[in-house]
């Protein structure tokens, strides 16, 4: 399958109801939608969601009635953004080509538009709208899995030990447990709530939640390459950031060729990981490739 032309068709996808979900900022408080909207419609890869549409798809489930639990990954991932842009954590001017979003409406601002993307995600996977086939109880649990993925024992913990983690030595155990938080565990809700929704048997689940645990480990090996070798027109920020703020990444302990082999390895590992499926799942196979061979 052509992967490209299958990201930009479901990458359309989800910007449309992106955009229609949102308020628009003529609606009270103008300011809030307007700095929520900047960011959110901000262009970006739309991994997260994607990868709630593929893990869907591979079990036979194609209905638009998916997109709210599948943008509610890009909402926690956006407020992730703009809060880690903040001068009290990564302090970055540039993301994804243009001002972060505190530059353009100052800090308080900032933090609040995190804050409102943050608790939209879950009014968008709470929502009854009756036409999506799941049970309450199943909502509940995607509700549940989107919480543990993005809290205190997800991306928030990550990013708190990635904190704590700077300008320190740190052995390689204790920074794959950051990044297994940091990054992987969004990366695991996104795609095991696409098999929950796809109606996933425990066997098939677990399959998929193996998958998600690679392909996270791999996301975070091509960002920590990434930094070091893209220029910012591929990054759309700044690169070099890494370094400069003393963090561990994988190229510190094995090289930029090393760590591209290792991400590589992960690739291979997902893929077996979808061997009792068919080619229902070729996207998510395709998807686990392309995320070591991306610019940015």
């Amino acid at each position: 399958m052509d992967i490209n032309k299958y990201l930009d068709q479901q990458r359309q996808r989800v910007d449309q109801y992106l955009e229609q979900s949102l308020p628009n900022s003529l609606r009270e408080p103008e300011k809030l939608y307007e700095s929520m909207r900047y960011s959110l419609l901000a262009g970006g890869k739309r991994v997260r969601p994607i990868l709630t549409i593929a893990a869907a798809q591979a079990l036979g489930y194609d209905h638009d009635a998916m997109l709210p639990f599948a943008a509610s990954l890009e909402f926690v991932h956006t407020y992730s953004l703009v809060h880690d842009d903040l001068p009290a954590m990564d302090d970055d001017d540039y993301r994804r080509g243009r001002l972060t979003n505190h530059k353009v409406y100052g800090d308080g601002m900032a933090i609040l538009a995190g804050d409102a993307l943050l608790t939209m995600a879950f009014e968008l996977c709470s929502k009854d709208e009756g036409d999506h086939g799941l049970s309450a109880s199943q909502q509940l649990q995607i509700v549940r899995e989107l919480a543990f993925g993005s809290g205190h024992q997800g991306m928030v913990g990550g990013q708190v030990m990635d904190i704590q983690a700077e300008n320190q030595e740190v052995e390689l155990a204790h920074l794959q447990m950051i990044h297994s938080h940091k990054t992987g565990q969004l990366i695991r809700a996104a795609v095991r709530i696409g098999g929950m929704i796809g109606g996933a048997s425990s066997t098939q689940l677990g399959c998929l939640t193996g998958y998600a645990e690679d392909i996270g480990l791999a996301f975070q090996i091509a960002d920590d390459v990434l930094n070091m070798v893209g220029t910012r027109e591929e990054l759309g920020k700044d690169a070099g950031t890494d370094e400069k703020r003393g963090k561990q990444t994988y190229p510190s302990f094995f090289g930029v060729d090393g760590s591209k082999k290792l991400g590589e390895d992960c690739v291979e590992r997902a893929i077996t990981r979808l061997e009792s499926f068919d080619h229902q799942a070729d996207p998510l196979r395709h998807l686990a490739s392309y995320i070591m061979q991306r610019k940015n």
